[in-house]
């Protein structure tokens, strides 16, 4: 793949003719325009893809390499590297809304508990972490993995907030919808098999936010080292097996945590 196919943003971007990017061109490539682009088709539901957002979601379980592929595919043509249609976080606002409204139900939380529960999950769990971390994993990629021959070349902070949402998205189905199902039947017994089942949902979501996050950053060329993100799965194998040998039910502490939240 060539270098105008990637998500990155060029420091010395050129337009094509004098080597100088026009007044206008210049205006669209600010992070202001583009975030101005974004948020306008958030209320233009026509001009979003939902169909392809939908395909995302379905490779992101069964092919995410598929995904980054797609990416590079589809970013050939745009001025921005980043997703420049909201269809994708629309549809996981959605889902979150959904697993949430799920989850007070299992846990026989009122009306406005839940609400409250949904409101900080959104805002909290979804929205504010994921600004954390995306903003962690743009300085840390730009920091340190970036190649010293292509110093050009930097990860846009969209792309991360990107790779954060791709990686987020099969976590929030695993641990806010199929563990739904085991709660209150299985997981939050108190017997082996219940911390078993509810631990062992936790290490195949975070493992997916891991490798999905990993698969974001390695596809980028320009970076190096990117292996080290897949670093965190050795720790997160050893909190599994000292979970198990302890007996920590992690699904037991979240459900005590989002009932001591709505309080």
């Amino acid at each position: 793949l060539s270098s105008n196919m990637l998500p990155t943003t060029s420091v010395n971007s050129r337009s094509q003719g004098n080597g100088a990017l026009s007044p206008r061109d210049a205006a669209r490539h600010t992070a202001g325009a583009k975030r101005y682009k974004y948020l306008r088709r958030l209320f233009h539901f026509r001009q979003m893809d939902f169909e392809f957002a939908l395909w995302q979601m379905l490779y992101l379980f069964t092919s995410p390499q598929r995904v980054y592929r797609n990416f590079h595919y589809r970013k050939q043509t745009k001025d921005q590297w980043a997703r420049d249609d909201p269809a994708f976080l629309v549809l996981l606002s959605i889902w979150l809304c959904v697993s949430t409204v799920g989850f007070g139900f299992v846990l026989d939380m009122g009306f406005f508990e839940t609400i409250k529960l949904l409101l900080w999950v959104v805002f909290i769990d979804c929205v504010g972490v994921g600004l954390l971390i995306a903003t962690l994993m743009w300085f840390i990629s730009n920091k340190y993995l970036v190649k010293q021959q292509n110093r050009d070349y930097d990860v846009e902070w969209g792309y991360a907030f990107d790779v954060h949402l791709n990686a987020f998205y099969p976590l929030l189905v695993i641990l806010h919808f199929i563990q739904l199902f085991f709660i209150n039947y299985v997981i939050i017994s108190d017997s082996v098999i219940g911390y078993f089942v509810g631990n062992t949902l936790w290490l195949i979501a975070i493992g997916y936010y891991i490798y999905v996050t990993f698969l974001g950053y390695s596809a980028l060329p320009f970076l190096k080292n990117t292996a080290i993100l897949l670093y965190p799965f050795a720790l997160l194998i050893m909190l599994y097996l000292i979970s198990l040998a302890c007996g920590w039910n992690f699904t037991k502490m979240l459900c005590s945590f989002y009932k001591y939240r709505v309080k």
